[in-house]
């Protein structure tokens, strides 16, 4: 099933381009981990409207780059990736990447959360960072 992508108040050439290879990548990772992709979507938005709704669903008043929505029925993985272009691009540079990269990161980092993976610790975060530098060898793969 095709992930589905959207804008919502902003306009982003990020992956113009590259939908269907991050789309086919994202269904490799889910089947990797023995999963199969349902209906995922993922919203490019602005940092302001991300922050209300990590206010107001997670009761956190700071800016992130993703929200996730998980909507899996066993092993059906679907959800919302709801994505902050504005922080991803703050983010690259303050990793000294590019906003591409940091964009295919943040994307697999909420594939992972829908997956079940957690990142509250620091095990759980070094074992997530292993998991999205894995994807995202085999995304640079695809070529």
């Amino acid at each position: 099933m095709p992930v589905n992508f959207h804008q919502q108040g902003i306009n982003s050439t990020l992956l113009r381009g590259e939908k269907r290879k991050v789309s086919s990548w994202i269904n490799q990772v889910i089947a990797s981990e023995k999963k199969k992709e349902g209906n995922i979507s993922v919203i490019f938005t602005g940092k302001h409207d991300l922050l209300k709704m990590n206010n107001s669903f997670l009761s956190h008043n700071f800016h992130t780059d993703i929200i996730t929505f998980n909507y899996n029925q066993e092993t059906l993985i679907s959800g919302d990736l709801f994505i902050g272009i504005e922080q991803v691009a703050e983010n690259a540079i303050e990793f000294k990447t590019t906003t591409k990269l940091e964009l295919l990161r943040v994307i697999v980092h909420g594939i992972f959360h829908l997956i079940g993976y957690n990142d509250s610790t620091d095990k759980e975060k070094a074992e997530m960072r292993k998991r999205e530098d894995k994807a995202l060898v085999l995304y640079h793969s695809l070529d």
